[in-house]
């Protein structure tokens, strides 16, 4: 039995991010010491001091797409969708509120959808009048960022989230959220992190519905991961098997790693989908250094973040945070445990 309201605290909702640190590598990074818990208190660009000839870095290069419109309910009321994945040309999953089989949905530029109703995992199934629905997110989609970002700014993105919501590594489309650990790094960062003889991998996991789906079981080990697809090609698993150390940049690094860490022939390249869940009494089989963010009460990167440190040590670490004014999730400051 893991309670989930071991995993529950109170914060200060004053420190959630609405935007992030600029420049990029100016954010704050926590470093903590994993055997012992120890703190130190450093910026995002001295991360290269806790790095050195041999390791690896590992990065998710996915991109995230403009994937969130915004339109009208043919009523007249608002009608915000968040698409998740594709089903058929035209066809999409989304995940919204308070919509009902057979509501029409107007969009700008003529745009319009039909609502057929909710699929099994309990997303909105939205019939668009143009099939070419990725053409009309380039044009017309939103960043989709979280809730409580959008909640800060007023529910308005401007042009500059759809820059900045991106890691600048970002090359293969697909996510629905960012994988924020990463937003950190700057071009010159990673130059100065490779003169040092650390290699950089890149691996792609496309951050679906399963990273940020809530927990909503009481006991914590019971919940079900959604399938998210990850790739690793051939040279990248050459590097991280041939590493001193592996440092893997964000939950969705790990994942990935750790995924194919579990395969009875051990680690290696592949491509698949994960529905891996890691929480606190799972061995890491790979992964020895963590870059992460603050994550959110009771929810699955937490329980990760925790398994990888120790709930008492990551605990104390916030409890640090909030006293010393970190910013918090998405757009927030960093950790890096190691």
């Amino acid at each position: 039995m893991i309670p989930l309201s071991d995993y529950d605290f109170e914060f200060p909702e004053e420190l959630i991010a609405d935007k992030p640190a600029e420049p990029r590598d100016s954010s704050r990074l926590m470093v903590v010491d994993r055997a012992t818990g120890a703190l130190k208190h450093k910026v995002f660009r001295d991360l290269p001091e806790f790095l050195g000839p041999g390791d690896c870095l590992v990065v998710n290069r996915t991109k995230v797409f403009a994937c969130r419109l915004s339109g009208k309910k043919s009523t007249g009321g608002k009608a915000e969708l968040l698409l998740v994945k594709e089903q058929e040309p035209g066809l999409w999953c989304a995940m919204a509120s308070g919509f009902k089989a057979g509501m029409k949905l107007v969009f700008e530029d003529g745009m319009t959808a039909v609502v057929e109703g909710l699929n099994g995992d309990g997303e909105y199934l939205i019939r668009f009048s143009d099939p070419d629905v990725a053409g009309y997110l380039e044009r017309r989609g939103l960043p989709p960022l979280p809730p409580y970002i959008l909640k800060k700014k007023g529910g308005k993105s401007d042009e500059s989230d759809l820059a900045r919501y991106q890691t600048v590594y970002a090359k293969e489309q697909g996510s629905i959220a960012a994988p924020t650990a990463g937003l950190h790094f700057t071009p010159a960062l990673l130059e100065k992190i490779l003169a040092l003889g650390v290699t950089v991998a890149e691996i792609t996991l496309h951050v679906g519905r399963g990273t940020f789906r809530p927990i909503t079981s009481e006991d914590a080990r019971r919940h079900v991961m959604l399938p998210e697809w990850y790739c690793v090609p051939d040279e990248t698993a050459r590097l991280i098997r041939e590493a001193k150390r592996v440092i893997a940049v964000g939950t969705t690094s790990t994942r990935t790693l750790e995924t194919l860490a579990r395969r009875p022939e051990g680690f290696g390249p592949g491509e698949g989908w994960s529905e891996l869940y890691l929480y606190p009494g799972q061995e890491f089989k790979l992964v020895s250094g963590l870059v992460t963010n603050f994550h959110l009460p009771k929810s699955t990167p937490l329980l990760l973040a925790s398994a990888f440190l120790g709930r008492e040590k990551l605990l104390a670490a916030y409890r640090e945070a909030f006293k010393e004014r970190y910013r918090l999730y998405s757009y927030g400051d960093a950790m890096l445990i190691y």
